[in-house]
């Protein structure tokens, strides 16, 4: 009995190191801080250069765009690219200032705080699920506002 003691020491040193190396893999294909902050601003750009197609391809096949109650929801990725204009673009220019990025590495939630103008302007916060590099879910909620960031949040900026 005692000579197999060494022999099962390695075996279950052996299984730990491979239950751990499958742990590692799985977790492998989980988007990072730097890759959120990178997609989100793939987004900005894209809307920034009316690029449809480019921020259409940033949103998994069957990703959810929302704006609750029901004011907007789009359901898939050929939906958003309609709604973000399509081959034809929007007529007007679209802009989007990032203004805070916030990201759960475990939960693969992130949030952003912006401003987006497309004839007026609005200031909100965006609620993303991140999934294998894409967004799959994305919630808004915003206030119309003539006024200019620095302005809207007041004694409140940081």
């Amino acid at each position: 009995m005692l000579t197999n003691f060494p022999l099962r020491i390695l075996l279950v040193c052996w299984l730990a190191m491979f239950i751990q190396a499958s742990a590692n893999a799985e977790g492998s294909t989980q988007t990072k801080k730097v890759e959120f902050e990178a997609i989100m601003q793939a987004l900005a750009n894209a809307w920034n250069q009316g690029d449809t197609q480019a921020a259409a391809d940033l949103f998994s096949k069957n990703a959810v765009y929302s704006q609750p109650p029901d004011t907007q929801l789009y359901q898939g990725r050929d939906k958003l690219y309609e709604f973000f204009g399509g081959a034809n673009g929007r007529p007007g220019a679209m802009s989007m200032t990032r203004h805070h990025l916030a990201y759960n590495e475990n939960a693969q939630i992130g949030l952003g705080e912006f401003s987006f103008t497309y004839g007026s302007t609005a200031h909100g916060v965006a609620v993303v699920k991140i999934e294998e590099g894409k967004i799959t879910n994305w919630r808004e909620y915003w206030v119309s506002s003539d006024l200019g960031w620095k302005e809207f949040v007041k004694e409140n900026d940081f």
